[in-house]
């Protein structure tokens, strides 16, 4: 473990630290020959993530990042040399919050010192599709965020995350037992589509991990964190494979996917199931387009059959 409290190292402030992409940094930077301080911030320091991160070393801010709470949001930046941002914005499905959080953030982060900022953001559906899809909140409100970051005049990059492979276990709209079974992954999508896979858990950090180690930092990159690009199909026929079951790909229409996600237990006003069903619709017609590579990682991702062969899938399976 490289994380270190000595005041010559520099400090690399966290946010989601207690979660999936800021945890995979705060543990990717712990493996790298580099020195760092960590300072991560969680709204309940006694829950065991955080307690997990104390025990590493990392000295853990107790702050609500939310815009009510500004002066605290500042004061918990101060000093600090680099900052990875991100936000949740399943916790509320609200864009304008999601707009206002991100950019409260990139605010407090520059005002703090930092020399740069990597930010997690996602593509715009509208731009993507040329306006055709409008819904697609989660995405178009970090893509205002990411352009307010490219703009605020600190080195900044976009780190984006891939396509969760714990996806398929947190969401059962995604991965269906049969009666005899097997299994059914059903999504309004063609199977020959493109996603780029990710480990998030073990994987997104070490990007994070790459930017901030290359001798220059790229300033105004957009990255996509990703293990390997798998069709639909080929992630079900590797499924199957590894786990020993009868797995195929179902598309469906785009109103049954949204009757599953809201048979969930969502209240029938939710917005998520438009969202959701804008993001799918615009990725399956004009595809999740990058052009980075795997070259001078510390090490490399996991592809969806290793992720597929390391992962406990009992509950679904």
């Amino acid at each position: 473990m490289t994380i270190t409290q000595d005041p010559a190292a520099p400090l690399v402030a966290v946010v989601g630290a207690t979660g999936i992409q800021g945890g995979s940094v705060v543990h990717n930077l712990a493996e790298s020959d580099k020195v760092y301080r960590i300072r991560a911030f969680t709204r309940d320091a006694s829950k065991p993530a955080a307690q997990a991160l104390v025990a590493l070393g990392v000295e853990v801010v107790v702050v609500s990042l939310v815009v009510q709470n500004k002066e605290a949001v500042y004061k918990a930046f101060a000093g600090a040399d680099v900052a990875f941002l991100v936000t949740n914005f399943w916790e509320h499905t609200s864009k304008e919050r999601e707009i206002n959080e991100g950019k409260l953030l990139i605010d407090a982060a520059k005002a703090g010192g930092v020399s740069r900022i990597i930010w997690s953001g996602l593509p715009s559906l509208q731009e993507l599709s040329g306006g055709k899809f409008v819904n697609g909140d989660h995405y178009d409100g970090k893509a205002v965020v990411t352009t307010y970051g490219f703009q605020c005049g600190v080195p900044f990059i976009n780190v984006q995350a891939g396509f969760y492979g714990t996806n398929l276990l947190a969401f059962p709209i995604l991965l269906r037992k049969q009666a005899d079974g097997s299994l059914v992954i059903p999504w309004p999508v063609k199977s020959t589509g493109m996603v780029p896979f990710i480990d998030a858990v073990h994987d997104y950090g070490l990007f994070v991990r790459h930017v901030l180690e290359l001798p220059v930092f790229p300033d105004g990159a957009d990255i996509t964190a990703y293990g390997e690009k798998i069709s639909l199909e080929d992630m079900a026929k590797q499924l199957g494979e590894g786990t020993g079951k009868k797995v195929t790909f179902q598309q469906i229409s785009v109103e049954e996917f949204k009757k599953n996600i809201l048979a969930m237990g969502l209240p029938p006003d939710s917005p998520v199931p438009t969202i959701m069903a804008d993001a799918w619709g615009a990725l399956d017609e004009f595809g999740w387009d990058f052009t980075n590579t795997h070259e001078g990682l510390p090490r490399r991702p996991s592809t969806w059959a290793q992720f597929v062969a390391v992962t406990d899938w009992s509950k679904v399976a």
